[in-house]
């Protein structure tokens, strides 16, 4: 279900939602909150890009990359979904409009450039999720939510090593 503005028929995205309805319920945690809306969009992101990986490359490694991507990034959706719920974080559940353009960029890419490409954005998508969920590991004020963010670390650390095994293999081929 979308939900659309009254101004432009435009569906809203579903970020803007889940922000909105936790601004009104959340003042003590709002950061908390906010950790979990952007885990939750990055996770999103991170499958739906893997999907494409894994149906676009040529190249084994990145679409092995793919496919790790897509099973540990919706195995953690599925975990943080649990965990909002428990918090009553509403959280997205639909790529943003800022993921659905990255991707239609992304799908008009081929061979080794999408290749390239992906695994550039793999590097640069972990070292800002890791740097997300280092704060919230160290400043979040709810216990499981600090204690989900340090046990998802080590997953994207491994993450971003297999991105950047995959930039050399690429950078390799001619």
């Amino acid at each position: 279900m979308s939900v659309s503005s009254c101004k432009n028929n435009k569906p809203e995205d579903a970020k803007d939602v889940a922000e909105e309805h936790n601004d009104a319920k959340f003042d003590k945690n709002k950061d908390d909150a906010q950790f979990l809306v952007n885990a939750a969009e990055i996770n999103l992101e991170e499958i739906q890009l893997a999907e494409l990986a894994e149906h676009n490359s040529n190249v084994t490694e990145v679409k092995n990359l793919g496919k790790m991507m897509e099973e540990e990034h919706s195995k953690c959706l599925s975990d943080l979904a649990g965990l909002a719920k428990k918090k009553s974080i509403t959280i997205p559940t639909s790529a943003t409009e800022k993921a659905q353009n990255t991707y239609k960029d992304l799908s008009k890419k081929t061979g080794l450039d999408f290749d390239k490409k992906y695994c550039d954005m793999m590097v640069s998508g972990h070292k800002d999720a890791i740097a997300l969920f280092e704060k919230a590991s160290t400043e979040s004020v709810d216990a499981d939510i600090k204690e989900w963010a340090l046990a998802t670390l080590p997953t994207l650390r491994t993450h971003l090593d297999h991105a950047i095994t995959c930039q050399k293999v690429c950078d390799k081929i001619k």
